[in-house]
């Protein structure tokens, strides 16, 4: 019987590899046959083989790059992962907005305003907002009253419990906001835990997995490990959140319902957001988590090493980077002392709260040593003006072509990358990484390079002048120089017509 020869190449296993080996097989059972090239039946099955061949070891190359944290590229992969070393991403945030709600005419009875109120916007897409508690204006008043309303919508699904250990339930809506469920079986409201470990028989607990479609999975206990529910299992939670949800002031002027007073004369309610909403999130990308899932495990629950303070300040909620400096890396810095520098989502100064949020966590949460002493600072940021001449494609509107241009450079520029966008990395980082990822660089630098091809690899664009006003930054055709406390932030955006030297 013809066998195959042995290979050490374990790389061969393309089409071509695959067929040359069928042959010497083939050629080894029947040696009569040597038209090998021609167009019969028997050599049509060869290659069809080979191609079959070629395409399962394709997936299963692929699936072997699945299972390593730096190959991963399918999000139900990623979490699996997670989930070996209890790392759980950060979903979608939802953002706020102060509502503030008037009347036209003063009303003859008082106005409720319920809780769970929703206004929009007047966009073709609207974005909608409910308040997160009720409000009134009183008889013979106008107001104004203000409303916190949240970028959410409020759920309610009911399951019956079949009384078996280990029951799911499987909501429905979809995105999922992370920590919004709350869960009644007929016996009891359960809490939501992170795990069943510690669950004794008499616990009332649950866990919440989302999957990688953004759907939240409810899990109760054996019985042993948490309390088995009964009868009806009501569930009440949120879904939305994400960029999307972002407001600027004056956009929400629509309300979606009709109101009346206590006498029940109709009111005509008008509503506002005097300031713009704050900073949400979309949930953290693949490449983030390839990031964040094992720098989780690098903290033993203390705070020693200059990393461990970067770790650290990064598990409080609202912080996307930081960096830790100690005399060792800046020379302004005293002994003993550090500063920690924090970048909140969506950029910005990072409110006192979130300061005092990451103190605490590098100090009591994870305690660090008794004679050193961490100061928490905004970021210093430089800001990147970008200026382009730019020669566009027959058939493409200019102004929106400019639109592409800079939505590009903001999500180039973008604190956190988001799924999708890791095409459009220019290296946004502080100063000090960007100087350790290239040692023998004089300076840490945004490169120059990154933005042009920003730039030009947007639809629409032909061509990038390519001369020394083509593309600068802070008015230079010549890589930016940042210090090493700095994170860059985009700044103006400009974009001339190179064939009329016009701006757009």
């Amino acid at each position: 019987m013809a066998l195959l020869g042995p290979s050490t190449d374990y790389t061969d296993k393309d089409f071509d590899s695959l067929n040359a080996r069928l042959k010497v097989v083939i050629a080894s059972a029947f040696p009569d046959w040597t038209d090998t090239d021609v167009a019969d039946f028997g050599n049509l099955l060869r290659e069809l083989f080979a191609f079959v061949g070629d395409v399962l070891t394709k997936y299963q190359d692929n699936q072997a790059a699945e299972a390593f944290w730096g190959r991963v590229t399918q999000r139900r992969n990623i979490l699996a992962l997670c989930k070996q070393i209890g790392f759980v991403p950060r979903g979608a945030t939802a953002s706020l907005v102060d509502l503030s709600f008037t009347l036209a005419t003063a009303p003859a009875g008082d106005v409720v305003i319920p809780e769970r109120t929703r206004g929009r916007t007047e966009d073709a897409d609207p974005v909608v907002f409910e308040t997160l508690a009720a409000a009134q204006i009183d008889a013979g008043t106008t107001g104004p009253v203000i409303v916190t309303a949240e970028n959410a919508e409020r759920r309610q699904e009911a399951f019956a419990s079949t009384g078996k250990p280990n029951q799911e339930v499987r909501l429905a809506g979809t995105p999922y906001l992370d920590g919004s469920a709350q869960v009644v079986a007929a016996n009891g409201a359960y809490e939501v835990v992170d795990d069943l470990l510690d669950s004794t028989a008499s616990d009332r607990h649950c866990t919440v997995a989302v999957d990688q479609d953004d759907r939240a999975r409810i899990r109760f206990g054996n019985g042993a490990i948490g309390i088995i529910p009964a009868g009806t299992i009501n569930v009440t939670y949120k879904v939305g959140g994400g960029t999307g949800g972002r407001v600027d002031p004056n956009a929400i002027k629509r309300l979606e319902s009709t109101f009346t007073d206590s006498l029940g004369n109709g009111v005509q309610l008008q509503v506002a957001n005097p300031a713009a909403s704050s900073q949400a999130l979309d949930r953290q990308s693949v490449s983030e988590i390839q990031l964040a899932g094992p720098r989780s495990l690098r903290v033993a629950g203390r705070t020693v090493s200059r990393e461990d303070y970067e770790i650290n300040a990064e598990r409080v909620a609202g912080v996307a980077r930081s960096l830790m400096l100690t005399a060792d890396q800046d020379d302004g810095i005293l002994e003993n002392q550090g500063i920690l520098f924090v970048v909140p989502d969506g950029g910005g100064a990072p409110t006192q709260a979130i300061k005092d949020a990451v103190l605490e966590m590098v100090t009591v949460t994870y305690p660090n040593t008794l004679t050193f002493r961490v100061d928490v600072q905004g970021a210093p940021y430089l800001t990147v003006d970008v200026s382009c001449r730019v020669f566009f494609r027959a058939g493409h509107v200019k102004s929106a072509v400019k639109a592409s241009i800079v939505d590009r450079l903001q999500r180039a520029f973008a604190v956190e990358t988001a799924e999708g966008d890791e095409d459009l990395a220019v290296g946004v980082d502080f100063g000090f990484n960007l100087q350790a990822q290239d040692p023998e660089g004089d300076h840490p630098s945004i490169a120059w390079s990154d933005v042009f091809d920003v730039i030009r690899d947007t639809t629409g664009v032909r061509k990038v002048d390519t001369g020394e006003d083509g593309v600068t930054l802070n008015g230079a055709r010549d890589d930016l120089e940042i210090e090493l406390r700095q994170f860059p932030t985009l700044g103006t955006v400009t974009v001339i017509d190179a064939d009329t030297g016009l701006p757009i």
